[in-house]
């Protein structure tokens, strides 16, 4: 035991990246996660409390829930911007900052609540098995990794390092749907089962769009690493346009198309002009009998889309 304390406090001098040992605290994941809860309880009251919540007392309810969120969140952001070195501000100033930046955001929360509503009814719009909205609000991934993503992103045009990330890497562990909070998400948006989506960090969607489970909309290439920090580098992806599962689409200057349909398993790294299905060959389909008395027979289709819904 002696030997293995002896070797990892080697291993803490040697390897500082991965070690925090007197210096600054670093925000703490439970408390941001706490704060996405209590921020979910704002845009959907009524859903997640634990006691029924009474008309005449929802305005002392918001001011409680805000003044709980304004105190972590503050504290959060304030850690987040010393230990990663992005402010200069003496620590009254950072206070001031920090201060600021969560007074906008919460000026933003009654518009994220509008998004947030027109995905509800999208969800609904677009999936036969949905058989309420309060199911969708309940219990789709895609709705609150949508959530995650929307509150994420606010904070990210703040330009508040590490939390919002903490937030969408949160929403990630627990839906598989990882959306960067870079990236600019429109009206009335809908994810389909989640599992295996990848939305980078400089994409940009727009209203009506429907994707389903395993869609890429990634990078091209990233071999060119921080230097390509700060370049387009994930795909547009442009009103009304449906992406069916498996499909990557990649690249910063491709661009889908007003009313496109891109096939499952797709793989585009070119932009597609508005209102064009996208679709693979279908690969050679061979059936062979299990008692190998009978040749095997083949089978080719002209296009397929690979619907797996």
């Amino acid at each position: 035991m002696e030997k293995t304390i002896d070797r990892l406090m080697e291993s803490y001098n040697k390897c500082g990246v991965t070690a925090r040992i007197d210096s600054s605290l670093q925000p703490n994941r439970e408390t941001i996660v706490n704060i996405i809860e209590l921020l979910r309880k704002l845009i959907f009251p009524g859903f997640f409390e634990q006691k029924k919540l009474r008309k005449d007392f929802v305005k002392y309810y918001i001011g409680e829930i805000l003044e709980e969120v304004k105190y972590n969140l503050e504290k959060q952001m304030k850690k987040a911007f010393i230990c990663t070195g992005e402010s200069s501000c003496d620590n009254e100033e950072l206070d001031e900052k920090v201060n600021k930046i969560s007074d906008e955001f919460f000026e933003r929360l009654p518009k994220i609540r509008d998004l947030l509503e027109l995905d509800v009814y999208a969800a609904y719009a677009g999936d036969p098995a949905a058989y309420s909205l309060d199911e969708i609000i309940y219990s789709y991934p895609g709705l609150y990794a949508i959530m995650v993503a929307r509150i994420a992103h606010e904070l990210y045009l703040l330009n508040v390092p590490l939390v919002p990330r903490i937030m969408t890497e949160h929403a990630h562990s627990i839906t598989g749907i990882d959306i960067h909070p870079g990236a600019t998400i429109g009206k009335h948006f809908f994810i389909d089962h989640g599992t295996g989506i990848v939305i980078g960090e400089t994409t940009v969607i727009g209203d009506h769009v429907k994707i389903y489970q395993g869609v890429t909309l990634g990078g091209l290439s990233t071999s060119g690493g921080q230097s390509l920090k700060g370049v387009r580098r994930h795909p547009t992806i442009e009103d009304n346009v449906t992406i069916y599962s498996g499909a990557s689409i990649l690249g910063g200057e491709t661009v889908i198309g007003e009313g496109s349909v891109i096939g499952g398993n797709a793989f585009i790294v070119a932009s597609v002009k508005p209102n064009t299905r996208v679709t693979i060959k279908n690969p050679e389909l061979r059936y062979q009998n299990m008692d190998k008395s009978i040749q095997t027979e083949e089978l080719e289709q002209d296009e397929a889309w690979f619907y797996v819904i």
